[in-house]
């Protein structure tokens, strides 16, 4: 969750907004009080179930974008889940009676900074396929691969791993060069990063994320623990071939946030 301000609500068959017979998740906007008298937040958000079966997330598929105001603290999806299908333990979702919802929320403009988000109606997907050679000879900290796409994205590479992966996994993050976002600008963006797994019919090691890139901030985004070392290294695996690891990216531009001064 991006936001202090928020806090999510799981309501089970809100038969008001027809969600009768399905959970429903509705994002609430918390402790207002700060707030100025006519104050108006745009939030994007996606929600999130666990599946203790596959052990991932299941989520919507749509990004929601909700204009919350002192009228409107609640904003949510009447019919995320059938009951029938949350309920059954064969499916995952409810183990020892017990789930996991998650949330990522964008704060994405309010009265006191005008931002202006342009969603894309086809967006673009840029694509790259890294090789890095000769991986048991990397000395370096990080590395980082060529340039891709109209606003110049790059994967970071740490072979040694960074702060908690540091000594035990590679850490994997997508950068983009800030020059080539128009000032005061956000990109909006999901991508996902892949560890190719170089054997026939091999199941790769890929993780996806949402993330708003903006002109005003250097921060990388990504995975400290992407892979374990000793994973990567164990020949029976594939990924690491010939001292060759092959990595790729896709990142999708969802959107463009524009702040007026």
């Amino acid at each position: 969750m991006q936001d202090s301000m928020a806090a999510e609500s799981i309501l089970i068959g809100k038969k008001s907004k027809n969600g009768k017979n399905h959970i429903s998740i509705y994002l609430e906007l918390v402790q207002t009080s700060s707030l100025p008298a006519g104050w108006e937040v745009n939030v994007i958000s996606k929600k999130f179930i666990f599946n203790h079966s596959q052990n991932k997330y299941f989520s919507n598929k749509d990004l929601y974008e909700n204009r919350y105001h002192a009228m409107n603290t609640s904003c949510g999806i009447a019919k995320f889940m059938d009951l029938n299908t949350f309920s059954n333990p064969v499916n995952g979702y409810l183990t020892d009676n017990a789930c996991v919802f998650g949330v990522e929320v964008f704060v994405v403009g309010n009265t006191l900074k005008e931002e202006h988000l342009s969603l894309m109606i086809e967006p673009a997907t840029y694509f790259h396929t890294w090789k890095v050679t000769n991986f048991s000879t990397l000395v370096e900290k990080t590395y980082v691969s060529e340039s891709f796409g109209c606003y110049k994205w790059n994967i970071m590479l740490y072979p040694n791993g960074t702060v908690e992966g540091k000594g035990n996994s590679i850490s994997l993050f997508l950068d983009v060069s800030r020059s080539s976002i128009p000032l005061n600008s956000k990109l909006f963006v999901k991508f996902i990063l892949r560890v190719k797994q170089q054997k026939v019919n091999g199941k790769h090691i890929e993780y996806e994320e949402i993330y708003m890139y903006s002109s005003l901030d250097s921060s990388a985004f990504g995975f400290r623990e992407f892979i374990s070392l000793a994973k990567l290294k164990d020949p029976k695996r594939g990924y690491l071939v010939d001292d060759t690891l092959i990595i790729e990216a896709e990142v999708t531009l969802l959107g463009l946030v524009l702040t007026e001064s």
